[in-house]
Formats: C-alpha cells, structure tokens, sequence
C-alpha cells in the first residue's frame, strides 16, 4: 500500500529522471573527448592506442569515435534526437567493449557498461518531457 502510493506520487516526476541521466551521462560523454575534440595530438595519441588494438583506420576510427561521443553528448543535454544519438552511442560502446575492454577487469569496464546500458534506456524510453525531442512532437 506505502510503496504503491509513494509510486504514484512520483509518477508524475519521472521525466526529472530522464533529465538528470541525460545530463550526468552527457556530461561524462562530453568530458571524456574534449581533448581529443580539442587537440591533436591527443587525437593522435587516441589513434595510436586504436592502432596498438588492431583497429583498421585508426585515425578515422579515433575522430568517428570522439565526435560521435561528443556531440552525441551534447545532443542528449538538450534533448533532440535523443534516440538517433542513443543508438550511436550503443554502437560506441558495444564496439569499445570488444575492441579495447575486453579481458580486463569488470571494474574498469564499468564506465563503458554505464554508457551503453544508458544508450540502451534512451534508446527505449527517449529523452521525456524535458527536450526538444518532446517539444517537437507535442507541436
């Protein structure tokens, strides 16, 4: 009875949920390429740790990698294609955890896990109430 009330008091809010993952995830996302958006030799640092991988066309796959993050990260801030970056996102990070996370420890995989179980949820849910994706489908 509690919990079904307390449930139903907050249904209402859930699109504040929405919000604060979208931001703390963007946040995260944005933060962790600015120096690859921002500098290149941290972009050719980022090349080298792909070509060390084995990954094909590092340097194409380091900026494809970065600016998707970044500007998906700034997409999911204010909330437009919020699911056409989300799905961006899950191939990222499914891609990141086979290239570069696998056999490590699942602590240091857990900030990639993070991001893609996010993607999936924005990809599911979309952004809420609280977007330009929302805005554009109510008018």
């Amino acid at each position: 009875m509690i919990a079904a009330t307390f449930s139903r008091a907050l249904a209402p809010f859930s699109h504040w949920g929405l919000l604060a993952l979208r931001l703390a995830f963007a946040v995260q996302l944005i933060h962790g390429t600015q120096d690859n958006v921002f500098s290149w030799e941290r972009m050719l640092e980022f090349r080298d740790f792909l070509e060390a991988r084995g990954v094909p066309a590092p340097l194409v796959a380091a900026h494809v990698s970065a600016y998707a993050q970044f500007i998906c990260g700034i997409l999911w801030i204010v909330g437009w294609q919020t699911r056409l970056a989300a799905a961006i996102m899950v191939i990222n990070f499914i891609a990141a955890l086979i290239i570069v996370h696998i056999g490590l420890p699942y602590e240091q995989n857990f900030p990639a896990i993070n991001v893609l179980a996010v993607s999936f949820c924005l990809l599911l849910t979309g952004p809420g109430k609280i977007s330009l994706d929302h805005r554009q489908h109510a008018a």
